[in-house]
């Protein structure tokens, strides 16, 4: 039988990716507290069009491009000579742009990236620091009312607790994706930020430092997080999420606070599912009364909180650990929008305190799907009428949706998670 063009396309990606699952190991998937730091040799500006098949078209030279963005600064507020300092010999760095259009071939499976975050060794620091630190964070608990445990955690998540905090440009780094990134109106409202954080006189040029995609500090913030939330706990007039640990969990606190934050609150717990249990019911959407997961046979629940709405997560589907999460989980969210950040960060701040063991057993046999695969079982998906909402590889909230509805239709457990079974079931009705 003789595919449309398109499918064809797609059928050749996907057995070139069924090869490589079967012949390598996944690939890393970059983890917020190692950022990318190698030093990379100024390039030079060009002066016409590029086009290149993993960059935009650039219609104008850097330059050029410049010119009109100080016009829109300086027409903001920033101060000129606050903006030319910024900017001498400033020029687009080529390794941010590459890091902005690369996607990994393979992503992590949750376990592989939990074992990773909540490494002996990391728990191990965590726990020194919150003896070490244990009056500042007595401090920040009274003033922003979030737990200590979390902050840590965040701190050990986001930079190693301030080992990888990143060592590129952020001017030089937001103005190369403002210049030629993927978003670069996003990246242009950073560059603004990160322009008043030098004009408020919190740090110099020289040590606005961050990851390639401009997350900034011990706790990573952008720059307009870091305009909004970024706070001066120790007192020295400077909001230096850079140096000072107090500024920097403090910030962080303030954040998790203005994002619901309900102290003394769990972030979740795990649970147990009764036979028989509707999956279709893990639905971040789907937010119930703990007490009534507790009349539809979940258990493991704790007797206190038994209003509190909490939604289901199967993060490796039916077949793996199955967890209640609250508000609190959704305030973590908020600082990272991926559910293995939040998890990672919820267990590791109980491993803190001697809990976080996930009784649940993964199913490590399991080989996650590559982006080629991913991108076939979004389009084969779609032709059968359950709309992902497009076909990026991505696979969020619309394809989860789309794969309970086929998974419904097959009389399968409807978790929504995507694997190489429901793959090779899509293929095989081709």
């Amino acid at each position: 039988m003789l595919y449309p063009i398109p499918l064809r396309h797609s059928l050749l990606a996907l057995s070139l990716g069924l090869l490589c699952a079967c012949a390598e190991q996944p690939a890393s998937q970059h983890i917020s507290s190692a950022p990318n730091t190698a030093a990379v040799a100024p390039s030079t500006p060009a002066a016409t069009s590029r086009v290149s098949p993993s960059s935009p078209i650039v219609a104008q030279s850097f330059a050029q491009w410049l010119a009109q963005f100080r016009q829109q600064a300086l027409a903001a507020g920033i101060q000129a000579e606050v903006f030319d300092r910024a900017f001498a010999g400033i020029s687009p760095d080529p390794a941010v742009v590459k890091a902005d259009t690369s996607q990994p071939e393979f992503t992590r499976p949750v376990w592989e990236y939990l074992d990773s975050a909540i490494s002996t060794t990391r728990v191990r620091r965590g726990q020194a620091l919150l003896n070490e630190h244990a009056s500042t964070l007595s401090a920040i608990e009274q003033r922003y009312g979030v737990d200590r445990q979390v902050l840590v955690a965040i701190w050990g998540m986001e930079s190693s607790f301030g080992q990888f905090m990143g060592d590129k440009s952020v001017i030089r780094s937001l103005a190369s994706l403002a210049y030629e990134g993927r978003r670069p109106a996003f990246a242009q409202s950073q560059l603004l930020a990160a322009l008043e954080i030098l004009q408020h006189g919190d740090v110099q040029t020289a040590q606005l430092l961050g990851s390639w995609a401009g997350a900034m500090g011990q706790t990573q913030f952008i720059p307009t997080t870091y305009n909004h939330y970024a706070v001066d706990f120790d007192g020295d007039g400077r909001r230096d999420i850079w140096s000072s640990p107090a500024d920097a969990l403090a910030s962080a606190a303030n954040y998790l606070h203005s994002s619901g934050w309900q102290q003394g609150q769990p972030w979740g717990m795990e649970v147990a599912l009764p036979e028989g249990f509707d999956y279709a019911l893990a639905d971040e959407q789907i937010r119930k009364p703990l007490s009534e997961w507790r009349a539809l046979g979940v258990k493991n629940l704790p007797l206190n909180f038994a209003e509190a709405r909490a939604s289901l997560l199967l993060p490796a589907g039916h077949r793996g650990p199955a967890f209640l999460v609250l508000d609190n989980f959704r305030a973590i969210l908020k600082y990272n929008n991926s559910t293995s950040y939040a998890l990672a960060v919820s267990l590791l701040s109980e491993r803190l305190l001697g809990g976080g063991q996930v009784i649940g057993k993964w199913p490590r046999d399991e080989l996650p799907l590559s982006r080629a695969q991913r991108i076939v079982l979004q389009e084969q998906l779609s032709a059968k009428g359950f709309d992902t909402g497009g076909v990026d590889g991505i696979v969020g909230a619309n394809s989860r949706k789309a794969i309970r509805r086929y998974q419904q239709s097959l009389g399968w457990p409807a978790d929504g998670y995507p694997n190489q079974a429901l793959l090779q079931k899509l293929i095989s009705t081709l």
